[in-house]
């Protein structure tokens, strides 16, 4: 999910899916209660299943629920530091 909150900063958050005795998924409505409670005041769904996945310094922080592992995928959203001049 993808959001931003009253002062224009960015909020992203990847959700962990249906993973018995892993974690449990968000429903939208779910996933906008969340969003929410970080401070967004706009948000949307990016995706949602086994291929969603966070990456943060290049390391892989949540727990993808597809049973092959992470999987590749055609695009992403990235976040990478402001080029200096």
């Amino acid at each position: 999910m993808a959001g931003i909150d009253r002062q224009g900063r960015l909020i992203l958050a990847t959700v962990d899916g249906r993973q018995p005795g892993v974690s449990e998924g968000f429903t939208l409505a779910e996933a906008a209660h969340f969003m929410r409670s970080l401070g967004a005041v706009q948000a949307l769904n990016l995706d949602g299943g086994g291929s969603s996945a966070m990456a943060v310094d290049g390391r892989l922080v949540n727990i993808t629920s597809d049973t092959t592992g992470e999987r590749p995928v055609g695009d992403t959203l990235q976040v990478l530091p402001a080029r200096r001049s």
